[in-house]
């Protein structure tokens, strides 16, 4: 056969690929002799070079754009041929966003910092992997130990490496010794000496959503907020306090593992050593591939049942992780491993290094995750468990159809259609699944993470809820919403009451199961007492580090006080949740004709404003004149609505 020297055509660089070139492109870079793949952290910093001949193309997969923004040597254009194989398939805007110069916004920031004219000069290369100078010095003061058992070699006998990444590797081991003896395990391997983030800067983001750092290991991105805007110096080599955070964050995500240990869906945790140069955390050997490797194989499609087997796992976790005050923030399929290679095999969870304890009341604000997973509130820095649901959101999307609900080139681009754009539910095969897959996604995917189900509500969504081994457990969404309840006042629980009557069975069935999991007494009623011991019933050591129990005293009102299972509907059920419905329109007025027949009754302003706590400091005729109707001084609909919702904070000071 000879060899056709003529060059190809230059593919049309808006044209998407076809499902079947994606699949075929896919199946080809993906590795399948790789049975277990836990990389250590930073596993998605990858060399150029590997990134190229590693990083699967299907179209919800693509290696980062970002490698090559301070790289020393510019990415050689591909030909036409090289391209086809190795971008990533093209699903434009109708406007592409080209990315700025990365450089002149960092400086101009440094400048403004420092007060000088010229910047800091930016790292790159070996002055961003080794350090140098007065940053290797305090690299070498900083502790780095964890307080681990200094016993791994005598414990276990080290096989081949499994997977690497940036910051180490996984690799097979066999146990010397104890109740583990000759059992395989997967160790994960963290150099300490590498303990130290690699960054590399995505200023077209920084720029459109106005965050000061974004740190990227391929799609995952840190930001730490807590640092403030001194982060950015300090990680251009003014200091060493990333390698702080670093190791941090070594230390919580053992102690994750430690203390959510046992939970089937869950990677079991062995154990966590360390000696001079390394970090050794011991875990459970899963040979089945990852989750992102199934779906490949299977050319991108679950049918609706093999889709809803999957996602029962995965929401039976992430609510046992929530319920501890564990939020995971990097929810994705490369993190989900079956532990053999049968069909029906379970599924467990890893990857805890971005993982953190987070109280119901408490909001997070540091950005977390990885690009396509990524909930809008997370790029908006204030968010909490509502954050994973999203990221399941984008997962049963893919499982369904085989593409990702929000794709660009660029992550400032995905981040866009994140903020703005709305998934796509016309194409195919959505048009052919049913009804109610359609809408449990949809509620996944609600942009306003108060909309949004939790975990344990989409295992009472009707498309989930009759699958095998379904069991809804208990939710701690229930708590933040009846503390909401219980400071109410007593107009506004009279009109979460009328709510509440107008509520279908399949909304109440949520609701009956959670009254059920509070242990009512035999007369049908719940105390402080019996909430407290259901709570107690599913505790682990991560329940005490993100302190729930202590969130029950804003319950303490029910000390004195017994709520029925009809109280409990007006407690417990999401005003906000509700108004995302189809049929919220429906359920307002219904709930509006039964207050106005039972509740309402003329109200003056200042009475009204007494009654909803608002200060004497308040314009309160500005505030809640239209609240109330100008023919008989009752509640109007309006201020039905707004009295459902409550005074937020916002209304004040706008007000004010």
């Amino acid at each position: 056969m000879g060899i056709c020297t003529s060059k190809p055509p230059k593919p049309n660089p808006y044209a998407p690929f076809t499902e079947e070139q994606q699949t075929e492109q896919a199946l080809e870079k993906r590795h399948s002799d790789k049975p277990y793949e836990t990389p250590a952290r930073g596993s998605r910093r990858t060399s150029d070079a590997d990134a190229v001949k590693k990083s699967p193309f299907f179209p919800f997969y693509s290696p980062s754009p970002a490698r090559y923004f301070f790289s020393k040597k510019s990415p050689a254009p591909l030909s036409s041929a090289a391209e086809s194989a190795t971008s990533t398939p093209r699903r434009l805007f109708r406007r592409p966003f080209p990315p700025p110069s990365p450089a002149k916004h960092i400086k101009a920031f440094l400048a403004r910092r420092q007060g000088a004219g010229d910047a800091a000069p930016i790292p790159e290369g070996e002055e961003r992997e080794g350090g140098g100078g007065d940053a290797a010095a305090a690299a070498a003061g900083l502790d780095k130990g964890f307080g681990f058992s200094k016993q791994f070699t005598s414990r276990y006998e080290v096989g081949e490496e499994v997977g690497r990444g940036h910051f180490g590797y996984t690799c097979s081991a066999v146990a010397k010794k104890g109740e583990l003896k000759g059992q395989q395990v997967a160790v994960k391997v963290i150099p300490k000496a590498k303990l130290k983030p690699e960054i590399s800067w995505v200023v077209d983001a920084i720029e459109y959503y106005s965050v000061h750092l974004l740190q990227y290991s391929n799609h995952c991105l840190r930001v730490d907020l807590k640092g403030g805007a001194d982060a950015m110096s300090r990680n251009v080599g003014a200091t060493n306090m990333t390698t702080a955070i670093a190791i941090e964050d070594v230390r919580r995500e053992v102690k994750i593992l430690r203390a959510l240990a046992g939970h089937k869906n869950l990677v079991q945790f062995y154990d966590a050593f360390e000696d001079h140069d390394n970090v050794y955390i011991a875990m459970e050997l899963c040979e089945g591939g990852e989750l992102l490797d199934r779906i490949l194989s299977r050319g991108g499609k679950y049918s609706e049942d093999e889709a809803k087997a999957v996602m029962v796992q995965i929401l039976n976790f992430v609510a046992f992780c929530h319920l501890q005050g564990v939020v995971h923030r990097d929810l994705k399929p490369e993190n989900f491993l079956f532990t053999s290679k049968d069909e029906h095999s379970q599924l467990k969870a890893i990857d805890f290094g971005l993982s953190d304890f987070v109280r119901p009341d408490e909001r997070l604000n540091d950005i977390v995750g990885s690009a396509y997973y990524v909930a809008p509130e997370v790029l908006h820095r204030s968010y909490s468990t509502e954050a994973d649901v999203w990221s399941i959101g984008v997962i049963a999307y893919i499982l369904l159809c085989g593409s990702r609900p929000f794709w660009a080139r660029t992550e400032s681009g995905i981040f866009r259609a994140v903020l703005k754009a709305d998934p796509s539910f016309e194409e195919a095969p959505w048009p052919s699944l049913s009804s109610e897959a359609k809408d449990f996604v949809k509620r996944l995917l609600n942009k306003d993470p108060r909309k949004r189900m939790s975990a344990a509500q989409a295992l009472s969504h009707p498309w989930i809820r009759n699958c095998n081994d379904v069991k809804v457990p208990l939710d701690i969404h229930v708590f933040r919403i009846m503390k909401a309840y219980m400071r109410s006042s007593s107009l506004r629980k009279a009109a979460l009451r009328a709510l509440s009557k107008t509520l279908t069975g399949d909304e109440l069935f949520y609701l009956k199961e959670q009254f059920a999991l509070l242990e009512p007494n035999k007369n049908g009623s719940i105390t402080l007492d019996s909430v407290k011991t259901a709570l107690m019933k599913n505790a682990t050591d991560a329940m005490k580090d993100s302190r729930i129990p202590d969130f029950l005293s804003s319950l303490n009102a029910l000390q004195y006080r017994r709520m029925d299972f009809e109280e409990f509907c007006a407690a417990a059920l999401s005003v906000y949740q509700l108004e995302a419905l189809d049929r919220w329109e429906q359920h307002a007025r219904s709930a509006y004709e039964i207050f106005d027949k039972g509740g309402n009754r003329a109200i003056v302003i200042e009475e009204l404003a007494s009654e909803l706590g608002l200060s004497p400091s308040v314009p309160v005729h500005a505030v809640l004149h239209d609240w109330i109707r100008q023919t008989d001084g009752k509640l109007s609909f309006l201020g039905f609505i707004k009295l459902l919702h409550g005074v937020s904070s916002r209304t004040l000071a706008k007000a004010q």
